[in-house]
Order: structure tokens, then sequence, then C-alpha cells
């Protein structure tokens, strides 16, 4: 496995990591949070918050001004590791990790914390202290490759055998209406739900198994407006998968355009 999915004793042995916080700002000050972590909040790395500053037209990514701003402001550099935390399984914090990436943050400098708020709340300590940050000038790198597909491979994708397209919502989204052929995996079944977490190695890969989203596939990813794929994609490839597609545009964007869908 990689290390895009990190322990809070990981964090204890990398005090140089950035930790950001995606919660809500009143969470974040009022509830407290991990010592030491910034607050980007998750909403900010949402297209429809910064509609009037110009976004990228891919799908819900923020475009690549905001996304250095917000870096910049919380005196982050390209050159940090960067682990992320939400108080929601993980989902949040995986998107803006995702975002990281597509704007060229160094993969292996991305990590998930294992675990969300709740969980490190109960056995470790939290702060109320913001900590003093100086603001930097993120640098954009967007990477030669990416794993973003757009409809056309998806629609291409459909009847190749050496694909998988997974639907990670829920059940009764699923039977309401998914593109041809795609397998459901509800992201939520990676986690467990008593330590908020993943689920042991072995519980996964039998999950994932089960649907036919093995490593020797390429994988490609979809939900409604690309959140829930975010932690999916997060952790096929903590798991080593090595081909895994994120539409970013999701069934959002493959409704818009008219393409077919099934329903059961």
């Amino acid at each position: 496995m990689s290390e895009r999915v990190v322990s809070p004793a990981w964090l204890d042995e990398h005090e140089d990591a950035r930790i950001i916080d995606v919660r809500e700002g009143w969470e974040y000050d009022g509830i407290g949070h991990i010592p030491g972590a910034v607050n980007i909040p998750f909403d900010e790395f949402r297209a429809e918050e910064h509609a009037s500053e110009g976004g990228s037209g891919e799908g819900m990514l923020p475009g690549e001004g905001v996304f250095a701003e917000l870096f910049g402001d919380a005196g982050i550099t390209r050159e940090d590791h960067i682990v992320a935390y939400d108080d929601h399984h993980g989902v949040f914090a995986a998107r803006a990790l995702v975002t990281a990436l597509l704007y060229g943050h160094p993969p292996e400098q991305i990590h998930l914390l294992d675990g969300d708020f709740s969980a490190w709340q109960l056995e470790r300590e939290v702060s109320s202290e913001t900590p003093a940050v100086e603001r930097v000038e993120y640098e954009i790198q967007r990477p030669a490759e990416t794993p973003l597909v757009d409809s056309e491979e998806v629609a291409a994708a459909v009847d190749a055998e050496e694909t998988v397209i997974v639907d990670t919502r829920e059940g009764w989204e699923y039977e309401e209406g998914h593109i041809p052929g795609a397998v459901r995996l509800d992201w939520r079944e990676l986690v467990d739900d008593e330590t908020r977490g993943l689920k042991s190695r072995t519980e996964m890969e039998s999950i994932l198994d089960a649907q036919g989203i093995v490593p020797e596939k390429r994988v490609l990813l979809y939900c409604n407006t690309a959140r829930r794929i975010s932690h999916t994609y997060t952790v096929l490839t903590h798991l080593g998968y090595p081909d895994v597609g994120f539409y970013e545009g999701s069934l959002t964007e493959w409704e818009t355009e008219g393409r077919p869908i099934e329903s059961e």
C-alpha cells in the first residue's frame, strides 16, 4: 500500500506535515481542531462558490487562481506534505486532496487522515488555537497526466471487458439511474462505522473483488458531482490500483449531454 492514507501515529512522526481541516469555520473554531491544523472549508474547493471568479469549466473544480490563493493564504507550498481531514469519514477531505492532485501538488505528498475528527477527538488532544501562518505564493504546475476522464472515454468503456465503470452512490440512486454497465460500490462500504476510518485491507479487497473491481482492470469512477468518487479514488490508489480514472463531470454531466441511462 502507498501512504495516501495515513494514521494519527504517522502524523506524530511527520511533524512538518501541513494539516488541513476542511470542516466549516464554526466547527473548526467552536468544537476545536487537530493541533496545528489550518482551516480551508470544503465549500471553498467547489466551483459554485467562485462562479463570479471564473471557474475552470472542469466539473466542480474551482479554478487555478482560486486554488492557488487558498493554499497560499494557508501558508502551504508545493514542497509540503499535506494531510486533510473532516468529520464525515474523510469524503470531504478526499475531495480537497484530489483537487490538489489535479492542480499539480506532488502525489506522494498528498495524504488522507485515516479516521475523521470525531475519531481523533475520542483519543487525542484537540486545540482551539488558530496557528499563525505566513502567506506564500502557491505555484500551480499542472501535471502532464492526470486521472481525469471525460464522457467520451467513459462511453467508450461501457462495453470494454478490460475496464470496470464504478458508481459510488447509494443503492437507491443507482436503481433510479446509472451509466450502462456500471457496477455499484457505495463509497461507505469501504469505511468502518466504528473506527470511522478504513476497513482492513483484507475486508476492502474482498468487497472490491466481489464487484469485479480488481487491480488488473482499468477502473473508471463516477458519482453525481465528483465528491464521493474522491474518497474511492483515494482508497484505490492507497491500495495500489495502477489505473484509476476520475470522471469529474460524473452523472450530472452525463445526463446533461443526453447520454443513455440504465435503471433497475
